[in-house]
């Protein structure tokens, strides 16, 4: 079994290099002309699709039905597994990522990462506060964000995630749009941290209801924090208590 994982592995990751290879001169096109930037999240989402199908795996994408692919949102999902940036590619909005800056050092993806979306070091508060003014920005283009509350794969009770930090609550607040809470269940399953090792199994995402800001203030970045980490807890515990 552990030959036939591995090999499943080195299946998956030379079709992300292949497939990377194939979308990189389209991805040249939002990098070369910002007006045309919802190309970004069309690349992303046919990249997605044609990653699973091909590596064999089976997903489902639920989205709620007040979810507007016209309208603007910051998505919020919990992070367990290296997997999660791969499946949050399945999202029916375009959109782009803000998250970590380790991935601007990998040879052409990095080039394009950099480029299309927003990259922070966590570690620099000047880079911190540097991404909160990006964010803020690409808000004002028009252009939704997929930023991970966690901050990175930090939970270590998993399915359990790690407190929220404010940066997105904050800027939905600020810009007064919607906050979409992401569930992604089976990933930390399906490639736990600790392993480059993948398992077959149906590979779920489910965007929940978006949380309206309209009236918010600063004063309630807290509650729409935990509003929403309430909201992926309740999903995660539900798929937890169906797969025992």
């Amino acid at each position: 079994m552990k030959i036939i994982r591995s090999l499943h592995a080195i299946y998956i990751g030379l079709w992300f290099i292949l497939l990377f290879m194939v979308f990189f001169p389209l991805l040249l096109i939002p990098i070369a002309f910002r007006k045309y930037h919802k190309l970004t999240g069309v690349f992303n989402r046919s990249w997605a699709h044609l990653f699973f199908t091909l590596t064999f795996y089976p997903y489902k994408v639920t989205c709620h039905p007040y979810l507007d692919k016209r309208s603007q949102y910051i998505f919020c999902p919990n992070h367990f597994s290296y997997l999660d940036i791969p499946t949050m590619g399945l999202n029916p909005v375009n959109s782009i990522f803000v998250g970590k800056n380790d991935m601007e050092r990998i040879p052409l993806f990095g080039f394009m990462y950099k480029k299309l979306h927003i990259t922070v070091d966590r570690e620099s508060m000047k880079s911190r506060y540097t991404t909160m003014i990006r964010s803020a920005e690409a808000i004002d283009q028009g252009k939704s964000l997929m930023i991970i509350p966690e901050g990175g794969i930090l939970s270590k009770d998993v399915p359990i995630m790690h407190r929220f930090k404010d940066g997105a609550f904050r800027i939905a607040i600020e810009k007064q749009i919607p906050i979409v809470p992401v569930t992604i269940p089976n990933n930390w399953i399906i490639l736990p941290d600790n392993s480059l090792l993948p398992k077959l199994r149906l590979l779920k995402v489910i965007f929940h209801q978006p949380i309206k800001t309209d009236g918010m203030t600063l004063q309630n970045v807290d509650n729409l924090k935990q509003q929403t980490y309430d909201i992926i807890d309740a999903e995660l515990k539900r798929h937890f208590n169906e797969d025992r």
